[in-house]
Order: structure tokens, then sequence, then C-alpha cells
């Protein structure tokens, strides 16, 4: 394992460069941000909980915000909580990488806001899938789900809601499943699409298709897909990555910060990859065993 990069501000959402840089958030921070060699320099200082980033078909990135969270100092561990006291809105947004300008694309539905958008990935036609992880507060919280978007503010549909903190999500390899981590209950779902922003029906009590439920209490973040179609989890309080094959079976890589946030994949062959370890604030780059899949539109 060799650190990329310290003294983040609760690092999310890597995205590996070609030029050996890596774009990221750092939610506490309120910047996204991109680092290199011990270096790092603020692209957009955003508002709110920036929380997961991706390129999009026209080149700029677009970022899921939470909205804000309180943080916490736990033995010199970050641990973020309830909702931020200036708290108003989730919300996605597109920021130009030549200007830094944000705009806002998404902060409600049908009338009711987004609560805290979560993390997003492109399919090949250049449309976004995003989770929102709801909100939590003192003594209640907001549910979330899964929703369909066109990134030019035209569209946004509610594709499954009720879950307890969507968090990390992905495509398969052939774009029919779209997966879905819940971070409170520690599972892997999937969705199994049928049309344009649309998926099957759930089985009874569910909100998708279970893959996968951890059997010891952890909590689930964000996720990559693999080349192979498997599916590796960022894992709280164990902290590691979970990789979940499509039927289920499963095998955990420890690494050294209980809260693993996220993965992402870069490299000549695919096997670099970049993990968040966000209670640490550090970046790190580890060799997998396995390549990850090409994502829509990054610069690998």
């Amino acid at each position: 394992m060799e650190i990329i990069a310290t003294g983040l501000q609760f690092p999310e959402g890597p995205i590996p460069m070609p030029d050996g840089s890596v774009i990221l958030v750092e939610i506490k921070r309120k910047t996204l941000t991109r680092v290199w060699n011990g270096k790092s320099e603020v692209i957009a200082q955003m508002a709110g909980g920036p929380n997961g980033a991706a390129f999009g078909p026209d080149g700029a990135i677009y970022v899921t915000n939470n909205g804000g969270f309180e943080y916490h100092d736990m033995g010199g561990l970050t641990i973020p909580g309830s909702a931020a006291r200036d708290y108003e809105t989730g919300r996605v947004e597109r920021v130009d990488l030549a200007t830094g300008k944000i705009e806002r694309l998404y902060d409600k539905i049908d009338g009711r806001r987004l609560s805290g958008p979560n993390d997003l990935v492109f399919d090949k036609a250049g449309n976004i899938w995003f989770t929102d992880l709801g909100k939590i507060y003192a003594r209640t919280l907001d549910r979330g789900g899964l929703y369909y978007a066109k990134p030019d503010g035209s569209l946004l549909k509610e594709v499954a809601y009720g879950g307890t903190g969507l968090n990390g999500v992905g495509l398969s390899p052939d774009e029919k499943t779209v997966y879905a981590a819940e971070t409170d209950a520690g599972k892997l779902w999937a969705f199994d699409i049928i049309d344009e922003g649309q998926v099957a029906p759930p089985p009874m009590g569910a909100i998708g298709r279970c893959v996968f439920v951890y059997p010891a209490h952890v909590f689930f973040d964000s996720l990559a897909v693999q080349a192979n179609g498997d599916v590796c989890v960022a894992t709280l309080l164990n902290g590691g990555v979970t990789t979940i094959t499509p039927a289920g079976a499963f095998t955990h890589t420890p690494l050294p910060d209980p809260l693993v946030t996220n993965i992402a994949f870069g490299g000549a062959d695919m096997r670099d990859a970049y993990i968040t370890l966000s209670a640490t604030g550090q970046l790190a780059k580890v060799r997998w065993p396995e390549p990850g899949l090409k994502l829509n539109f990054a610069p690998y």
C-alpha cells in the first residue's frame, strides 16, 4: 500500500487521472480537490457536503452533494454525524473544470427536497444513476433511494425509495443491473434494468433484489465494480473492502482505517485501486488482484 495524500478532510469520490493525479472531494472541507506527489489544489469551493464525483460526457465533473454533516473527533479520527446546522438540502451539481463554476442541476423531485445525494455513476448513454443516503437528525431520519437523471437538468426519476441509507452505486459490465450498497443494513442490492430509468419490480418487502448481507455489524459505503462483474464495497467499522460476487460469495480485504469509504480503479491495466481512508484523512493506492471496470467517460 502506498499513501498518495495525507491531511485530507474526509476524502471521498476519487477519480484517478492519467497524469498520476487524483481528483476527489473533501466533504468536511467542502471542496473538489486534485492531489498528486504530496501536493494539492482546490478545483472548486463547494457549499454543503460534496460527496461523490464522476466525469460526465461533456468533460465536466458531476457531484452528488449531501448538504453537509456535523463532524466529531474521536481519538484523532474524523467521524461524520447528523445534518449540519446550516443544512438546507441535498443536490446534484455540475463543476466546470476549466473555470470552477458550479451549476445546480437537481435539489428536489415532485416538490420534495433531495435529502443527501451520495454517489453516482454514468451509463454508456450519458445518463446518471445516483443514490440518496437520506439524512440523520438528532432523533429522526429521512430515508433515501435510487434515482435516474439526465445530465442537462431535464429529467429526474425516483427509481426506488425507502432504504436506510443507499450509498455506493455502480453498473454491471453489461449495464443490465445497477447495484447499490445500503449503509446501515450492510446489504448489497441489485436493481434489474428493464427500460430507460426503470427497474424490475422488487420482491415483497424489499426495495430491490438482495445480493448479499454482511454477517456481522458493519456499515457499507461506496462501491466499484470489477471487470469480471464482482462488486467491491468500501466497508466501515471493520475497515476494508468487501468483494462480493453476483451470486453472493464474499471476501474481505482489511485496511488501516475504520472508515474506508471509496474505491476507484485506474492504471494501464486497471489494477491500481485508489482507496479513501476517510477517518485518518488519507488516500491510498493498492495493487488489486483483479482489474476494475472502466467507467464511461472517465479519463482511463
